[in-house]
Order: structure tokens, then C-alpha cells, then sequence
């Protein structure tokens, strides 16, 4: 399989499949365009086909909630010296 959009920081990334891998592979590629809602390029015989979800994606869906990650005041990172 070629790129898949997991391996891009943005996953808006179209990507690229030939039939072959399509035909070994369609349920993955298929739950993969509609987990990450980058469209799917299938190429064949010099033609090019795209696959994308109808709904867009919420990317924030499956996000966990973590009350805890910052320690102590949020407000205090506003007035960070980052510069030595």
C-alpha cells in the first residue's frame, strides 16, 4: 500500500492505491478513508478514481479528555521566558 494518511501530520492528504491493492486490501482502505476522511485515489489504466467520505470527519471525536495535563495554573504558560 502507498502512503497511508495516518503517516501525514495533516489528514487531509489525498492518497493513492493501484486496483491491485485495492482488490487485496478494500475493507481496510475503505474504514481508513472513513476514519480519517482523506480521499483514496484509485489509478487505473492511466485514469484516476477518488474515493472520500459524503460527511466530513470529526477529527476531535475519538480525542480523549485529559483534565490533568497541564499542573497548576493554565495561565502561568502565557508568561513563559522561552528565550535564554
Amino acid at each position: 500500500m502507498l502512503d497511508s494518511p495516518r503517516n501525514s501530520p495533516y489528514n487531509t492528504r489525498t492518497w493513492a492505491v493501484t486496483v491491485t491493492e485495492l482488490r487485496s486490501n478494500i475493507y481496510n482502505l475503505l474504514e481508513e478513508v472513513l476514519t480519517t476522511g482523506a480521499p483514496l485515489e484509485i489509478k487505473k489504466g492511466g485514469r484516476t478514481l477518488r474515493v472520500s467520505p459524503v460527511d466530513p470527519v470529526d477529527k476531535f471525536a475519538d480525542m480523549d479528555f485529559r483534565p490533568d495535563v497541564i499542573n497548576g495554573d493554565p495561565g502561568d504558560l502565557v508568561h513563559i521566558e522561552w528565550e535564554s
